[in-house]
């Protein structure tokens, strides 16, 4: 579980000075003043010196408060920084040019962020090689599909989720990985996987179906597995059954059909209201009722977790949204503009960085009036799988805590 602030999530991109920055401070002159060595085997000693801390106290990036320095080392003529922070190069008002100490080959921006924040960044050298920061240890994976690390910022206190270590004493489920199904209504075969939960299975579970399956089965990023493990351990959960879709084509995992199935299309809602969830509750020990069935996505899943409930609440009695693109279909609105949907519980989660929070906001304002059950968290981070993997046990916890 991470804490989650209602921040407005503004930032500048000049680092504050003063107000107790001093170890920032001394850290940066000593960097600057190499440009004042004049010997270059005295300069290469002393640069070597202050790397050396650096990395020892794993700040690359330097961070204290509020402010940041990334740093770049080695030739280039140009050397920018993507991340989260600029919208990965859409929000152009946010300066991402580093500059070059005059004599050396070091290269430095400087920012200021929460305090709390968690962002994840490339390194552009010369506008076309995008690379990972050296001699930052931290990484966190992308998608679609998975396999490609980023950087990661964390400034000072942020703080790791607990819920995603792997506990040698929490009783594990069990997961039944890449089966097949193949759709009359789709004319096509998908992929998904199930987690069962710790054995010995008694009776009948909750479900909750997840879109993005493969990404939040994958340690690198969801690790949803290991969360679900050590909720029911800690009695935070009932045990529940979780059903992993898999968007990618079974036989040609290249071709990613998200975009396709996961922007309110009404025959991929037919397919998993009359085919997928019959078959389910014959294969599985799963409970029928929307009030036992959640589903649950990021993104553009989000989005489709929201037209799936809005559209059948009568089968899907509760909806997880993580930085849910109502932007990419703005109907999504319309169709939650109705008293029918306040049946349905949400639980809705966004960065404010460059992310989904006036879009979720907004669809706040209309669950009001139609007054649904609602919880609504907000982190200091941006469209990532570090967002979503620490907020999903706050979203599990909203629809599957044991009754008081």
């Amino acid at each position: 579980m991470k804490i989650a602030f209602f921040l407005s999530g503004c930032f500048i991109s000049l680092c504050a000075s003063g107000q107790g920055y001093a170890t920032f401070q001394k850290r940066l002159a000593a960097l600057y003043q190499l440009a004042d060595i004049s010997d270059s085997i005295e300069k290469a000693t002393q640069h070597k010196v202050i790397l050396k801390r650096l990395i020892a106290e794993e700040q690359i990036p330097l961070r204290e408060k509020d402010s940041v320095a990334f740093f770049y080392f080695g030739k280039a003529q140009e050397v920018e920084w993507m991340g989260d922070f600029n919208g990965w190069g859409y929000k152009s008002e946010f300066n991402n040019r580093g500059t070059q100490i005059p004599g050396t080959d070091i290269w430095i921006l400087k920012a200021s962020f929460p305090i709390d924040a968690r962002l994840d960044y490339k390194i552009v050298v010369d506008k076309k090689n995008w690379i990972l920061d050296a001699y930052n240890p931290h990484q966190q994976w992308s998608g679609v599909g998975g396999g490609s690390p980023n950087s990661e910022l964390r400034m000072p206190d942020y703080k790791e989720d607990p819920i995603h270590t792997l506990r040698d004493n929490a009783p594990k489920g069990k997961v039944i990985q890449d089966l097949l199904y193949a759709s009359n209504l789709l004319a096509y075969q998908i992929t998904y996987s199930v987690y069962l939960p710790p054995a010995p299975l008694k009776g009948k579970y909750p479900v909750v179906y997840i879109t993005d399956g493969y990404e939040y089965l994958h340690p690198q990023m969801g690790n949803l597995p290991t969360v679900l493990n050590n909720l029911i351990a800690d009695k935070k959960i009932v045990p529940i059954i979780a059903v992993f879709i898999d968007h990618r084509e079974p036989a040609n995992r290249t071709n990613n059909r998200r975009m396709t199935e996961l922007v309110m299309n009404p025959q991929y809602l037919h397919f998993f209201v009359d085919e997928f969830i019959p078959f389910i509750e014959e294969s599985y020990p799963v409970l029928s009722g929307a009030q036992n069935r959640a589903i649950l996505g990021s993104s553009v899943g989000g989005l489709n977790a929201t037209y799936f409930a809005f559209s059948r609440p009568d089968v899907f009695g509760n909806v997880g949204m993580q930085s849910p693109s109502f932007m990419t279909r703005p109907q999504i609105y319309s169709l939650c503009d109705n008293p029918a949907g306040s049946t349905v519980k949400i639980s809705m989660t966004s960065g404010v960085i460059n992310d989904a929070s006036d879009s979720g906001k907004k669809m706040i304002g209309i669950l009001e009036n139609n007054s649904c059950t609602y919880h609504y968290r907000e982190v200091n981070e941006g469209h990532s799988w570090g967002n979503w993997k620490n907020l999903e046990d706050d979203i599990l916890m909203d629809f599957f805590a044991p009754k008081q």
